[in-house]
């Protein structure tokens, strides 16, 4: 495994036109929090249930508050279905979430579900009535990891909600996104913000992926074909020679990836609303040159938290008769849209320049996106610091 890169406007690459958060981060949206743990271990053949592991967890935490008792508005869209996210039907029927946003890998599911509920039940009194349906999301890591091993335990989920913070948030190979694929180099975690002009409202908008899809010939950066300029011929792709455009889409294949995208707003938005938002993280992704294969699982998910809730405690466990609620009109919403696309695509390049080379199950690599080469793709192109003298 190398070091990792640089994020892409480290590199002088602006993407979009809306201006980042202080930290060009989710965490830019007050309150929201992210969380890691990391699984490494092991080298060269694969041995189930021993190893190499390339794998890990994910939380965002939607608020400084308490996330299960305290929801918060929230809806969720499917470009491609072959993919989990729990919890959506109840997300559907209300329009709510409660608790965390867990990711992880495809067979970990199980395992970090029933870990957020035993968490959610030890975090209040002895003796409370309490159920959770908690929303976990997955892509596969099989490619560079121990799948079947079923490695990541509960107590791997109670480190990234212990490691939760509200500051910048590592990228790349950590977390969840430890052993993902992107665009046939290594993707995995990453985030990126925007706000919207004061005259818009001045709400930001926060976007963190987990980014494991995609075939190298059809990334993009900020519209210019990085990915068929580094061909797999120039720097090898992870998996086993396919035909482009349309060849195998099994586990081990460009086409099979997914990606998980979580957007944030401290807009005053209602369910209705969040589930458009999220529809635009697919226009972000398409962006970055992804088209919701077969056998990709592409689910999208946006909460906000500009009418959350605090329960009164005069009320006691009874909630009180009326809520009221504020939204932003529907014909003043155009700028949280561009939002949520500008910033999933510049999340979805921050993963694959943080990620670093990994070397994973069976001497599998997953090699890093080069920023230096990205950098005079984009300058060829009339983009980027290179094509203005120099580097940032």
């Amino acid at each position: 495994m190398t070091a990792v890169g640089r994020r892409v406007r480290d590199l002088g690459i602006r993407i979009g036109r809306l201006e980042p958060g202080p930290l060009d981060a989710i965490t830019d949206v007050a309150g929201v929090r992210v969380g890691h743990a990391t699984i490494v271990r092991g080298e060269g053949p694969l041995v189930v249930g021993e190893g190499p592991v390339r794998t890990g967890v994910t939380v965002i935490v939607p608020h400084d508050g308490d996330v299960f008792l305290e929801p918060v508005f929230a809806g969720w869209h499917r470009l491609n279905g072959n993919g989990e996210l729990t919890g959506t039907a109840w997300i559907d029927e209300t329009g709510l979430l409660a608790g965390p946003v867990a990711l992880t890998n495809t067979h970990s599911i199980g395992v970090v579900h029933e870990a957020l509920i035993a968490r959610a039940v030890r975090s209040h009194p002895p003796g409370t009535e309490f159920w959770s349906l908690p929303v976990v999301g997955e892509t596969y890591d099989g490619t560079l990891s121990d799948i079947n091993g079923f490695h990541v335990t509960a107590a791997h989920v109670d480190a990234a909600l212990e490691a939760a913070a509200a500051g910048p948030v590592p990228e790349g190979a950590v977390g969840g996104g430890t052993g993902m694929i992107c665009h046939e180099f290594k993707g995995g975690i990453g985030t990126a913000s925007r706000v919207v002009p004061v005259e818009d409202g001045g709400w930001t908008v926060g976007v963190l992926v987990q980014a494991n899809y995609g075939d190298r010939h059809d990334l993009r950066i900020d519209g210019v074909p990085v990915g068929a300029a580094i061909p797999v011929a120039d720097v090898p792709s992870p998996y086993p020679a396919t035909p482009r455009g349309g060849g195998a889409t099994g586990p081990g294949s460009p086409g099979a990836g997914s990606i998980i995208v979580v957007v944030a707003t401290d807009a005053p938005l209602l369910p209705h609303q969040c589930r458009r938002l999220a529809q635009r993280a697919g226009l972000g992704l398409a962006r970055a040159g992804g088209f919701g294969q077969n056998s990709s699982g592409d689910m999208f998910l946006a909460f906000a938290t500009g009418n959350r809730h605090i329960p009164d405690a005069s009320v006691g466990h009874r909630s009180p008769l009326t809520v009221d609620v504020r939204m932003v009109p529907d014909d003043r919403i155009d700028g949280l849209f561009v939002a949520a696309a500008e910033a999933t695509e510049e999340a979805i390049v921050n993963a694959l320049l943080s990620a670093g080379t990994m070397t994973g199950a069976n001497g599998v690599t997953a090699h890093g996106l080069d920023p230096t080469r990205v950098v005079e793709v984009m300058a060829r192109h009339g983009r980027g610091p290179a094509a203005r003298g120099g580097v940032s």
